[in-house]
């Protein structure tokens, strides 16, 4: 309930600051510094004052890009900083789930806007959602392969310089990113494959001459 009247109090500020053409920050400081007949701005009101001011450019651009009917200029005022409010969560406040950023917005325009911008709200809402969400897998899997690529130099690397270990480590690593993005990716065939690819590599026994091989290196080592 304290975040819902916080975000209620910051739409406040921004329609106001939106309707003079004034400066978010600076109708800001005017609030903070005289409230009025009102209590004092809540905390997280004034985080998502700052926030939307500081990321409008940003967000601006998320909502124009996935906007199929109107350009953020042409929005309806109280729409589209209901609009920033939730895309400023769903960007930069990850204690706030996206869909309950939704729902909030959604709970705002239902009381404060028309009655046909709930609909275009969560529509927006909800295509912005999705490809934030292909954004973070898409970065997820360019870490896995950052670290793949470090781990794979370095077993190469101990194995140049004569270090215990040994170069098939490279493929059990490779194996072992390729379950994890099959996994990641939802894609059960590729999964299935990686694992079998995975279990033949770490589990495969040694022939008899392997083993004798094993064996003489290892009292080698001894003396």
């Amino acid at each position: 309930m304290a975040r819902s009247t916080a975000r209620k109090r910051a739409l406040n500020t921004l329609y106001e600051a939106d309707e003079k053409s004034q400066d978010f920050l600076s109708l800001l400081d005017e609030r903070i510094a005289h409230p009025g007949a009102q209590t004092p701005l809540p905390e997280y009101a004034i985080d998502i004052v700052k926030g939307v001011a500081e990321h409008r450019k940003e967000i601006d651009g998320l909502l124009n890009e996935h906007s199929t009917s109107w350009p953020v200029y042409r929005m309806a005022v109280v729409d589209r900083n209901i609009l920033r409010i939730a895309v400023w969560e769903m960007l930069d406040n990850a204690e706030v789930p996206n869909k309950v950023a939704i729902d909030e917005a959604l709970s705002l325009a239902k009381v404060l806007s028309e009655s046909d911008s709930p609909a275009f709200i969560h529509g927006l809402l909800s295509a912005i959602d999705s490809d934030l969400q292909v954004r973070e897998q898409e970065a997820q899997e360019v870490a896995a392969r950052a670290d793949s690529a470090e781990r794979i130099a370095d077993l190469v690397e101990r194995e140049a310089s004569g270090e215990t270990g040994d170069i098939a480590e490279v493929d059990t690593v490779q194996a072992a990113d390729g379950v994890q993005a099959a996994s990641s990716s939802g894609d059960t065939t590729a999964l299935e494959s990686e694992e079998n690819s995975l279990d033949s590599m770490t589990f495969e026994p040694l022939s008899a001459l392997e083993a004798e091989a094993v064996h003489t290196q290892a009292q080698h080592d001894e003396q």
